[in-house]
């Protein structure tokens, strides 16, 4: 009979080590981590890294002590189902993923306590959902190619990111996002934008943060498109932290941060870590950026510009280079949708006859047939869908006939290109 207590003794302490070797601490009053539902329904853009996300979420949980539900059937989402799990993994879903009672029943689920991860095409979801915007942060804007970039650790207290480095080299396909979420978020990680190519928010670029919304908290990282990124232990490592961030099984602050929060080591640093960048003597110019002179949509299927020349001629994709007859001024309008108007004439775009005739620039002011939903695809382009018909706007055969918004999907006649000039 005294054997059992050290065979008890024994067993435990193999646990530990073994729960160590990627678990994070726990704080004493919180409560474990049990049961997460990994969702990844796509309505657009379909990641190939979606089956290995799902993977290292079960391997973490099978090493940490929780259950994993992994999903794509968004039925489940209902109150009564949502109340078992302590978070709910967006694994890179895209596009309208939740109707309206879903969508009622997640708000519930997140106001009651519940928490969020979102991964990297979460925030490529959901752009019709203005709740939905606020929980993630920030949405996807576009994206260059994948290539290596600096990722620098804001916070180094997070459990998230506590074991990375100070500046993280890593490949991934690097999103830019419309907005910046440092003013409701608490960044954790941050992009140099001066170590690759394709960055747009003016050196100032979050990638991984996460927040309190309501009585839960959100927790969102960019990385994770490359199926790679579930086999580095810093990033599933990151994830893991994410998780319980979100659970609240581990005690983070997740307050708005408005500047970069990385406070100097109280210790010396380790003698493997990089060197840090001193802070500059003087505060940083708080002037904002030039307003932009223009937009221009450039047709994917044969890499030419929109042009809108005047009031009586149809759009078309047709020109090599952009000038004033090829620049819009796009117009923010209720509800995430969007009106185009011409530089040339200072007309709108309207999807004349209800979308059955050719897009022109020659309304006055923005009404029904003027308004479009902006669908941003995760290959970095944008698509047009007029609220009228629900079609989307097409450069047809490859932009030699006028613009139309007549298609019932998105290929490749209906992507553009969006540039701000």
């Amino acid at each position: 009979m005294r054997s059992r207590p050290r065979l008890l003794a024994l067993v435990t302490g193999l646990a530990v080590m073994m729960a160590g070797l990627v678990a994070l601490p726990t704080t004493a009053s919180a409560a474990p981590l049990t049961k997460v539902l990994v969702f990844s329904k796509t309505a657009g853009f379909r990641h190939s890294a979606i089956p290995n996300g799902i993977a290292a979420i079960q391997q973490l949980g099978a090493a940490n002590g929780f259950s994993v539900t992994a999903t794509e059937d968004a039925g489940q989402f209902t109150t009564s189902n949502l109340a078992q799990y302590q978070a709910v993994v967006f694994m890179s879903t895209t596009g309208d993923v939740l109707n309206a009672s879903q969508q009622t029943a997640f708000e519930s689920y997140i106001g009651s306590g519940g928490g969020y991860v979102g991964v990297h095409a979460a925030a490529d979801t959901e752009y019709s959902w203005p709740w939905y915007g606020q929980l993630v942060g920030a949405w996807f804007d576009s994206h260059p190619a994948i290539q290596t970039a600096t990722v620098k650790i804001e916070d180094r207290t997070n459990p998230s990111t506590a074991h990375l480095p100070a500046t993280w080299s890593r490949s991934d396909e690097w999103y830019n996002y419309r907005t910046n979420p440092r003013s409701t978020a608490r960044v954790l990680a941050s992009l140099d934008e001066s170590s690759y190519s394709g960055g747009n928010m003016n050196g100032d670029h979050p990638i991984t943060w996460c927040k309190t919304v309501g009585g839960g908290r959100a927790w969102y990282t960019g990385l994770g498109h490359t199926e790679a990124s579930y086999t580095d232990p810093n990033f599933t490592r990151m994830l893991l932290g994410g998780l319980q961030v979100a659970a609240g099984s581990v005690s983070a602050n997740c307050s708005p941060g408005t500047t970069p929060t990385t406070p100097p080591p109280t210790t010396a640093p380790p003698t493997t870590a990089p060197p840090t960048t001193p802070p500059p003597t003087t505060a940083p110019p708080t002037t904002p950026p030039p307003a932009a002179t223009g937009s221009t949509l450039r047709a994917r299927a044969n890499n030419q510009y929109v042009s809108a020349p005047n009031a009586t001629t149809p759009l078309i994709a047709n020109k090599t280079s952009a000038g004033t007859s090829e620049r819009f001024e796009v117009v923010n309008l209720a509800n995430g949708n969007v009106a185009l108007r011409a530089k040339s004439n200072g007309q709108f775009v309207a999807a004349e006859n209800a979308g059955a005739s050719a897009l022109i620039a020659n309304r006055a002011t923005a009404g029904a047939w003027e308004t479009f939903q902006l669908i941003r695809n995760s290959d970095g382009t944008v698509s047009l869908r007029a609220t009228v018909n629900s079609r989307y706007v097409a450069a047809d055969n490859g932009g030699s006939s006028p613009l139309i918004a007549n298609r019932t999907s998105i290929g490749q006649w209906e992507k553009f290109d969006f540039v701000t000039n």
